[in-house]
């Protein structure tokens, strides 16, 4: 007797090319007599923009939801939407990559069949993913205080560098003079840190890296934290402002308050092929050992 499991879809509403594979997704639900959740503003883009036919399922408008697993549909920016909305639920996330890179995203949007089959045997591994959270002493932050990939404290476009005033578990590291500081979990170190010459950290690691965006110095370098540090950070901006980017998710703030990261207690679950090599995705994605020449 097949087990019954409650899928919860999510998918990215600025992307058609994702029809066949959301098609094909509801025909193996409805087989399987599976339950779905959809979120509002994504079912109304499946049934206005796409034209779907969209089976029975549980519409919710916020995340106020509970599913077995959540299936993602997109790309690795849509991931991380995704994961701030599955927030500490800790629910396994299966990624489906119709976007382009797809590190967290993994899973072929041509093996969908294959792959919710292997969910209902049980042939899949689970990865857990640390997260970061940030707090002000002196405010209350707008926007969701979480980040899968990066925390970045940068400067607004139009003004000059700024000064990140470092401490680390309440000893001074250093004043960074830079355009920004990326403080990244090992999943963001193939993300924006990587872009600016961050070292690339295996999932596992227990460990927050702190990458320079463009600094003055050249004398700068990242450098890798144990994840149980608290990182303090103070800025300094001619223009008395600055961004804090919580993966891509950007507010301005007054210059001079003070801002602390650290690690935050849950994780996001990542469903991922059984024997998927983080090794052998590196060398896929980033093309290692390829001949480029002619």
């Amino acid at each position: 007797m097949t087990k019954k499991l409650k899928f919860a879809l999510f998918g990215n509403i600025h992307q058609e090319r994702k029809s066949a594979a959301v098609q094909k997704f509801f025909a193996i639900a409805a087989e399987r007599k599976a339950e779905l959740v959809i979120p509002e503003t994504f079912h109304q883009f499946l049934c206005e923009n796409l034209k779907i036919h969209v089976p029975e399922c549980e519409i919710v408008k916020d995340n106020n939801f509970t599913a077995d697993y959540v299936v993602c549909m997109g790309g690795d920016g849509t991931f991380l939407d995704v994961a701030s909305r599955v927030g500490n639920k800790e629910i396994p996330i299966i990624g489906i990559n119709t976007g382009r890179l797809g590190f967290l995203a993994s899973f072929s949007p041509d093996h969908i069949e294959e792959t919710i089959a292997d969910i209902y045997e049980g042939n899949f591994g689970v990865e857990t993913h640390s997260v970061l959270t940030i707090s002000c002493d002196e405010m209350e932050l707008k926007d969701y205080p979480y980040a899968l990939n990066e925390i970045a404290i940068l400067k607004h476009d139009i003004s000059s560098m700024i000064s990140i005033h470092t401490d680390i578990d309440d000893e001074y590291l250093t004043t960074y003079q830079a355009d920004g500081l990326i403080v990244g979990t090992p999943t963001g170190s193939t993300a924006y840190s990587l872009s600016v010459g961050g070292p690339i950290i295996v999932p596992q690691g227990d460990a927050i890296c702190l990458t320079p965006v463009a600094p003055h110095s050249l004398n700068m370098r990242p450098i890798v934290l144990c994840d149980s540090s608290e990182i303090s950070l103070r800025v300094e901006s001619r223009s008395h402002s600055f961004l804090i980017s919580l993966d891509g998710r950007s507010q301005s703030y007054p210059d001079n308050i003070h801002l602390r990261i650290r690690k935050a207690p849950y994780t996001v679950r990542v469903v991922t092929r059984q024997g998927q090599s983080f090794f052998s995705t590196l060398r896929k994605k980033m093309m290692w050992g390829a001949d480029s020449r002619g």
